[in-house]
């Protein structure tokens, strides 16, 4: 499929990024930058203009409100409230008082689109779930893919292996609460040993070292966004692990997309994991309650 157009809100280090991708997609034939100031959003458009120019990309950028974002084919939501993330535990979830209401005033300007939305503001799993409440959108959020790609990163460095040859998933929250699916991961295809501390360490550390190294994490999330949206638009067929709606409480679990429409694909969980991911469900359906009464909460920051 080409001729495609894809809406961005937020032009933060993650939207930066992510138009950065799209610019060399060639599926992509227009993105939608809108952003809390209309000075950032043209800043963004000019530079990803540029790097089209240098590029010989035929790619058109510009700049728009969040109301004209319904004639895009998808929308990528990487906006982030003002505030101050002081956590040392549960980091993702801290932003969810912060971050709820600027979701919240987005999905209700989006009430009625139909076509795929991709959540990226963290936290990921609960505000995939008050965006598409509220909208009624298909929305979909990106961090587990990020666990998972993490997590096979470091499995193969463990095993002194490509990450290719590392076949396993990380599902549930975005955060404190993942899932390793240590059970059914294998390398080369054979049952693997799986150092679930090692691995829980390097989950929790990554993240920290991009942050104190570059200031954010940017490049693995904007990956993730791309492969999404590859497959949701019907660019090509294949797995991802996504958060979507699964009785009623959005969480990270494995898809299998063809031609644009996604179908879970549960994982065989031991009794270990079937009981992490009930208390992540627990947990990601207070972390909702906590909100959801707040719905009409007004946010200055688009």
């Amino acid at each position: 499929m080409t001729g495609l157009t894809i809406g961005i809100v937020g032009a933060g280090v993650v939207g930066q990024t992510v138009g950065a991708l799209l610019v060399g997609e060639r599926w992509c034939d227009c993105l939608l930058i809108a952003s809390r100031t209309a000075e950032s959003s043209a800043g963004l458009v000019a530079d990803l203009g540029d790097m089209a120019h240098v590029v010989h990309a035929g790619i058109r950028v510009r700049a728009v409100t969040v109301g004209e974002l319904d004639q895009a084919d998808a929308v990528v939501l990487c906006p982030r409230a003002t505030f101050t993330n002081a956590a040392t535990r549960d980091v993702r979830m801290a932003g969810l008082a912060a971050n709820a209401p600027l979701i919240a005033e987005l999905a209700r300007i989006f009430t009625g689109y139909r076509r795929p939305v991709v959540m990226v503001t963290n936290p990921v799993d609960v505000l995939s779930r008050l965006f598409a409440t509220l909208s009624g959108a298909p929305t979909y959020g990106i961090g587990s893919a990020t666990d998972t790609a993490r997590y096979r990163a470091a499995l193969a460095a463990h095993h002194r292996v490509p990450v290719s040859a590392v076949h396993g998933y990380v599902i549930g929250e975005h955060g404190d609460g993942a899932v390793i699916c240590a059970s059914t991961t294998t390398v080369h295809g054979a049952p693997c040993t799986v150092p679930l501390d090692l691995v829980r360490a390097e989950l929790a550390d990554r993240p920290r070292r991009i942050n104190a190294g570059i200031g954010r994490t940017r490049h693995g999330p904007a990956a993730a966004v791309l492969s999404a949206l590859r497959k949701l638009l019907d660019v090509e067929d294949g797995t991802d692990v996504l958060s979507v709606n699964r009785a009623g409480v959005w969480l990270g679990i494995r898809l299998q997309i063809r031609a644009g429409r996604p179908t879970v694909q549960p994982l065989e969980l031991d009794p270990h994991e079937t009981a992490d991911l009930l208390t992540a469900r627990t947990k990601l359906e207070a972390a909702y309650r906590t909100i959801s009464h707040h719905e009409q909460g007004a946010s200055t920051c688009l």
